[in-house]
């Protein structure tokens, strides 16, 4: 008995947490003129952007061509998207996909204007997908970087703390970017 009721509170737990249910009480209205630029990244990537989708296509009626984006999600944990491209990247040793993706976040990002809003929806993992290495530092040395932190025993916000470092998009360069955009972020984590 005891187990089948702490199954059933587990289960409602989850349920409440999923995107679909958390996430729109949260999102913005669309802008009333401009683009809704939505950008997501970690394990739950695909699931925010499936529900950003169903909130303003469906929701709002927003017409597709007044949305772009890119998700970024761990191998595995993508998702059929009807507008916002979907990517599945390295997680937690970075890949040649993840760089992928985050330079196209970063181009798309450079073309926001002062009428548009940038959503940007993170989740944990999005450290490891969203990779754009610094000037001078390679693919490689990031993969041993990570690799490293890892043999270390560092916890996840000391590997945060070093990569945003070594990043043309943590530690507020995405941010930087999307200017002069309205930019609101959502983040589903157990990361602070």
């Amino acid at each position: 008995m005891k187990r089948e009721v702490l199954l059933k509170i587990y289960e409602a737990a989850v349920t409440r947490a999923h995107p679909r249910e958390c996430l729109p009480p949260h999102l913005p209205k669309p802008p009333a003129q401009g683009r809704l630029l939505i950008f997501a990244a970690g394990k739950a990537a695909g699931s925010m952007a499936e529900a950003a989708e169903a909130f303003y296509l469906d929701q709002h009626k927003v017409s597709p061509e007044r949305i772009a984006g890119i998700s970024v999600a761990r191998h595995g944990y993508g998702k059929k998207l009807r507008v916002i491209e979907m990517v599945e990247a390295g997680h937690p040793v970075p890949d040649a996909e993840g760089i992928a993706a985050a330079e196209r976040t970063l181009q798309l990002a450079g073309s926001a204007t002062e009428s548009d809003i940038a959503l940007v929806l993170m989740s944990g993992g999005a450290s490891a997908n969203w990779i754009a290495p610094a000037q001078g530092i390679s693919l490689d040395d990031k993969r041993e970087l990570t690799r490293a932190l890892l043999r270390s025993g560092a916890n996840i916000v000391e590997m945060n703390c070093v990569r945003k470092h070594l990043s043309r998009i943590k530690g507020g360069r995405l941010a930087q970017a999307l200017a002069p955009a309205r930019i609101i972020t959502l983040a589903i984590s157990d990361v602070p």
